[in-house]
């Protein structure tokens, strides 16, 4: 039986490097797990490593751990190349299929500063906000209207005062899955409420069953700092997680030129131990738990040190790395359309759109960042969301399939047939009308006065006025009972409040 999702975009994916390159690049992974290996910061993992067959010795205040090739192969063994990640609205699932190349896009980041916008007449104003509560509820209301945003990652770091690192993550999935239909993941701020954050996830799903079947949250876990050392929380965190059988990113984002190597073969190489690495321990706590290959590599700016997003060598790694993704049966999770700008505007436009056309190419299952993003992962803005849906509304059109039918075959020859035996010789009559074709009405954004930005404005203004799709009362109240944590100040926030 076929189950319903979201469609995405499937594309036929391109490929930089020869099948002898993978290969290489794989042997070059493996090898660096051997030697110099693994600096591992935590002891449960490190354990787990050496029962498997690694060879520890020690560095310092942690264990150096040299993994023979072995213990990947099991891992690859054992890992799914099929991964369900469920939604509250169930033909909002999505279904990553490793050997298929069906593409999704979504939110991500945890950015610190929501960039409001105003207009004083034609001029926009923007205003810089701390993320809250309420801001992150709009923020999922919004995503929940976006026709071409496919998940939802907590976009917006939660800075109320009554937030507590005790707290923090049970609000962000409630305030996420309480005004989003769509799949809602994150990272993990504390271990200690990954009880209560699954017990809010089954509570939503309608049971322990249901929540199996539908894993409507997930998490992110960046189990490898860069160079090739294993956090001691991260770590913890995985393993788990892993054991909850959750779906579960094994995340890992060196730069270019500081945390890794800087020329594309070194970069890649290395990145792909560190997410092997992670797919190693996420197999040996439990065989056979869902996990995505998550792959957010990115360049440093030599002249400040930043990283870099809108680079060509940003879109060289992540290329590559869906490749390797594929080549081990585990389905990718990448990263697109971040804009080093700070605004919205021409430049923000520009690097957006060089990797959201570029990245998708490679076949990657899952790509985050998508949505909103400016001063790297900084800022969020919604009106900058908005913009970017538009974007995404023109890439999918472009990696639509080629529609050469053989059932449109006589239809094709009697439209020309019918043009050439008119005196105007136009197909102007045969043209969709754009109530009928869409791209004319969404793209590009416009508006009378002030451009795209006051259209995307105005748009998010309409967003907000829209019923939420809130959690039935009844389950809110069950999520309250048995959630310790969760906070009453979940309602909207109004535009220019400085709170």
């Amino acid at each position: 039986m076929q189950i319903a999702q979201r469609p995405g975009v499937l594309v036929q994916p391109q490929t930089r490097l020869t099948d002898d390159a993978v290969r290489m690049i794989d042997g070059v992974s493996r090898d660096l797990l051997q030697d110099p290996g693994l600096w591992c910061y935590n002891a449960e993992a490190a354990e787990l490593l050496q029962r498997a067959g690694a060879r520890a010795e020690p560095a310092g205040d942690c264990l150096r751990l040299h993994l023979p090739p072995s213990l990947v192969d099991r891992a690859l063994e054992t890992a799914p190349t099929r991964v369900v990640l469920g939604a509250r609205e169930p033909e909002n699932r999505l279904i990553l299929d490793a050997h298929e190349p069906r593409v999704r896009f979504g939110t991500g980041s945890e950015t610190n500063v929501w960039l409001d916008v105003d207009f004083q007449g034609d001029q926009p104003r923007f205003t810089r906000r701390p993320g809250s509560i309420p801001r992150l509820a709009d923020s999922a209301h919004l995503a929940e209207h976006l026709e071409h945003l496919d998940f939802f990652i907590r976009n917006v770091n939660l800075c109320d005062p009554q937030i507590t690192e005790t707290n923090k993550d049970v609000n962000q999935f409630f305030t996420s899955l309480n005004h989003i239909r769509k799949h809602v993941q994150a990272g993990l701020t504390s271990l200690d409420a990954l009880p209560d954050v699954l017990r809010l996830g089954r509570i939503v799903a309608g049971g322990e069953q249901a929540f199996r079947e539908n894993p409507l949250l997930s998490f992110i876990t960046c189990v490898i700092k860069s160079p090739l050392q294993v956090v001691d929380d991260t770590a913890a965190k995985l393993l788990a997680i892993s054991r909850h059988r959750v779906p579960v990113v094994v995340s890992s984002c060196p730069m270019g030129g500081a945390t890794g190597p800087f020329d594309e073969f070194g970069m890649v190489a290395q990145i792909n131990a560190e997410i092997l690495a992670g797919v190693v321990l996420n197999q040996l706590a439990a065989p056979g738990a869902p996990v995505l290959y998550g792959a957010v590599p990115v360049r440093t700016r030599l002249d400040n040190f930043n990283d870099m997003y809108a680079a060509p060598e940003v879109i060289h790694y992540s290329h590559d790395c869906a490749q390797l993704a594929r080549f081990y049966g585990l389905p990718c999770y990448s990263s697109a359309g971040v804009a080093d700008a700070e605004v919205p505007g021409i430049q923000a436009a520009a690097e957006k759109m060089f990797t959201l056309l570029a990245v998708p190419a490679a076949g990657a299952q899952y790509i985050h960042y998508a949505f909103g993003l400016l001063e790297r992962t900084n800022t969020f803005c919604p009106e900058q969301a908005i913009l970017d849906n538009a974007h995404l509304d023109l890439v999918k059109r472009t990696y639509a399939p080629a529609p050469c039918e053989t059932a449109g075959r006589d239809a094709l020859l009697a439209q020309i047939r019918e043009v050439m035996a008119t005196p105007e010789k136009t197909y102007m009559y045969h043209v969709p009308l754009p109530s009928r074709d869409p791209v004319y009405v969404r793209f590009p954004l416009e508006d009378d006065s002030a451009g795209a930005l006051a259209a995307a404005h105005r748009q998010y203004h309409e967003v907000r006025e829209l019923p939420r799709q809130q959690l039935p009362a009844d389950v809110q109240r069950d999520i309250r009972r048995q959630v310790p944590g969760i906070l009453d100040i979940h309602s909207p926030v109004n535009p220019g409040e400085a709170s």
